[in-house]
């Protein structure tokens, strides 16, 4: 199983940018993203088709802002909308699919960098977030956590870990939880492959970051420790340019 995961930036400006045409070139069996700033409505679904997916789309209430979705090959025996709680189902930060007893979630964790009120509110959702998670384990063990995490492991995951060491995405409270979230029985995959520095998910438009590689690896694809021995690669893939982030990718054998 391909897994890839994706913050867009707007599912509709991503397609205007060739996104469909890699798609179908890059070929994953499932795809999570997040950002799809779009309607039911607003989204060409019958172009995901016409390409082998089934889609299944958690935008948020408000237009035009966040939204998560589920694109896969082989139709899920079920699929969830949300974490019941209202809070954060409001802004569409939640979907998962079960395939057989593996579970792929496609996630988008707030961010902080709109002032106090937001960080809080992050780092409340990152306590709720990872209490749902601990709790579904117990009857879906064999999780596949896929999305923008918007936070910065490690000074390896960021281009300038000492100016950045304030910022909301870098702070030392949100390090912390990351790093008590993968002792809770969790695996970032990418980093279990390569140990290597600049490698990154999201990069500025300002001051030409992408093309000087300045950015922060924030987009993860986590799996739960009982999928340890399955997993099979994981890589970047900075070539697709469809947004200010771009896929990573899993492979697991199943």
């Amino acid at each position: 199983m391909r897994i890839i995961t994706y913050n867009v930036n707007g599912i509709r400006a991503a397609i205007s940018k060739g996104f469909l045409e890699w798609l179908q070139s890059a070929d994953p069996d499932v795809v999570c993203l997040q950002e799809i700033k779009a309607q039911h409505e607003q989204i060409p679904i019958i172009e995901f088709e016409l390409l082998g997916y089934h889609t299944f789309w958690f935008p948020a209430e408000k237009k035009g802002y966040s939204g998560v979705a589920i694109l896969c090959k082989t139709e899920p025996d079920k699929v969830v909308y949300g974490m019941g709680i209202e809070k954060y189902d409001f802004e569409g930060r939640f979907i998962r699919a079960d395939f057989g007893d593996i579970s792929v979630i496609s996630v988008y964790h707030p961010s902080g960098t709109t002032g106090e009120l937001r960080q809080a509110f992050k780092m409340q959702w990152l306590a709720d977030f990872q209490n749902y998670l601990l709790e579904l384990k117990k009857t879906r063990p064999n999780l596949v956590v896929s999305g923008d995490y918007n936070i910065c492991h490690r000074a390896i995951d960021i281009h300038d870990p000492i100016r950045n060491a304030t910022n909301s995405g870098f702070l030392p409270e949100e390090r912390e939880w990351m790093s008590g979230f993968l002792d809770s029985g969790f695996i970032d995959s990418f980093r279990y492959f390569v140990k290597e520095p600049h490698n990154y998910t999201w990069w500025s438009y300002r001051a030409g970051a992408r093309s000087r590689n300045l950015g922060w690896r924030i987009d993860y694809n986590m799996v739960s420790d009982e999928l340890e021995k399955i997993m099979q690669r994981a890589v970047i893939m900075p070539l697709a340019v469809h947004s200010d982030h771009c896929p990573s990718l899993l492979e697991i054998d199943i």
